[in-house]
């Protein structure tokens, strides 16, 4: 059984992780009326992809024989600027999830709750992927500065994001 601190915490990590797919559906939005469909496609694989995170969390608890309890989830932000400021945004809320997920686990090393730990071994490994993937995008954009062709370039090549991470390379 989950102890009641664990599942109030993770239950709280679920909303965030809804709230982290709302805000790469609305970056996704942003990129269609921008004209760029291959960063809203990248952007719209990374909401699903956060979507999954929550149900891996929401499944893990019942699985201890916990209650799953659904927060308020709020507006994500709908305006945002260029490329780069879209995904220095989305590295920006990657290191938040990070700092979230570092305290389930020392959350879950306080409670010796060994099954909890487990499971956050896979979000910490995750956050490393998800930081890193979003850290060289930016930095590629910073390199391509104001060179239309080389944001064109990587545009395309982000489009090509799957959903599938056996066949993504771009993310």
């Amino acid at each position: 059984m989950i102890g009641t601190r664990m599942q109030a915490a993770l239950n709280g990590q679920i909303t965030q992780e809804l709230y982290a797919s709302q805000v790469y559906l609305s970056m996704c939005a942003h990129f269609e009326g921008e004209g760029l469909p291959g960063f809203a496609r990248w952007m719209r694989a990374q909401a699903e992809e956060e979507r999954e995170h929550a149900l891996r969390i929401f499944d893990f608890v019942h699985d201890r024989e916990g209650q799953v309890s659904l927060g308020a989830i709020d507006a994500p932000p709908s305006e945002f600027g260029s490329p780069l400021e879209v995904f220095e945004a989305a590295l920006g809320h990657e290191r938040k999830v990070s700092g979230m997920i570092g305290d389930l686990y020392r959350l879950a090393m306080d409670e010796a709750d060994y099954p909890a730990q487990v499971m956050l071994q896979w979000f910490v490994n995750e956050q490393v992927e998800e930081e890193k993937t979003i850290s060289d995008i930016v930095d590629r954009l910073r390199l391509a500065g104001d060179d239309k062709s080389a944001l064109l370039m990587l545009e395309t090549e982000l489009g090509q994001r799957t959903g599938d991470p056996e066949a993504d390379t771009a993310g």
